[in-house]
């Protein structure tokens, strides 16, 4: 007879942070950007949890939806999909999930005349 411990929940944020991070450490990733639901819920909220990372459960499945801001020396379409296959591999390492969809929106690319103004 198997015995029953209780019930593990793992809040939405706790994906967006590992995703967050994950996303960040990978170089040419400058910074996150921030959909326009996050916009209007950090002036709803004063909140900025989760800023540029959105995560969806949905029939079982985990969608993470991504709003990033690159260097402009790197190649977008090959960074776009090592953010998909880190971040996914990060979520279902550290938390113990399956992860559905990685959608990557790049949303700006930094240049040195964009730093300056």
């Amino acid at each position: 007879m198997e015995q029953t411990l209780g019930t593990v929940t793992i809040h939405p944020s706790v994906v967006a942070t590992v995703a967050r991070l994950t996303t960040l450490a990978i170089p040419g990733v400058v910074r996150l950007g921030s959909s326009q639901r996050h916009t209007v819920e950090c002036i709803l909220s004063r909140s900025s949890v989760g800023r540029g990372v959105e995560v969806s459960f949905s029939d079982g499945a985990l969608t993470v939806e991504l709003h990033i801001v690159t260097d402009a020396q790197v190649n977008l379409m090959e960074l776009g999909q090592r953010v998909q296959s880190e971040v996914s591999r990060a979520i279902r390492d550290l938390i113990g999930m399956e992860v559905q969809a990685v959608h990557v929106r790049i949303q700006d690319v930094d240049t040195p005349l964009a730093r300056v103004s």
